[in-house]
């Protein structure tokens, strides 16, 4: 994703929605990714089903922690390893999301500073 510079002026509202629609793209491939890891991390090594693992997998990635107890340590392990993942992509997925809209808002400013000089 590209992004202009300071020098150059201010892209359309058009483009701007198509970039902010290809940050939500991004995003909802980072989370069904992330999604997955954990549905089958969960599935394989604590033994859930598919949607008991969809619903821990869902759990931890939206921050409310998991919901069926751990059979083994494997799983354990992999359920704090998971979290500390999750964590990240959550944080990275808003940074993805909020980037075009930050960037519209420092380019508009810094534009209008330059039109005050």
């Amino acid at each position: 994703m590209n992004y202009e510079n300071k020098k150059e002026k201010l892209i359309s509202i058009a483009k701007f929605r198509s970039r902010v629609m290809y940050a939500v793209y991004i995003d909802i491939i980072l989370l069904s990714i992330s999604l997955l890891i954990g549905v089958l991390g969960y599935h394989y090594l604590n033994n859930l089903s598919y949607v008991d693992a969809f619903m821990n997998a869902s759990m931890i990635l939206g921050g409310m922690g998991p919901v069926d107890p751990l059979i083994s340590n494997t799983a354990k392990i992999f359920a704090g390893v998971y979290a500390l993942y999750s964590g990240i992509a959550f944080l990275t997925s808003f940074a993805i999301l909020i980037a075009p809209v930050y960037h519209r808002f420092l380019h508009k400013f810094h534009l209008e500073e330059k039109e005050d000089e």
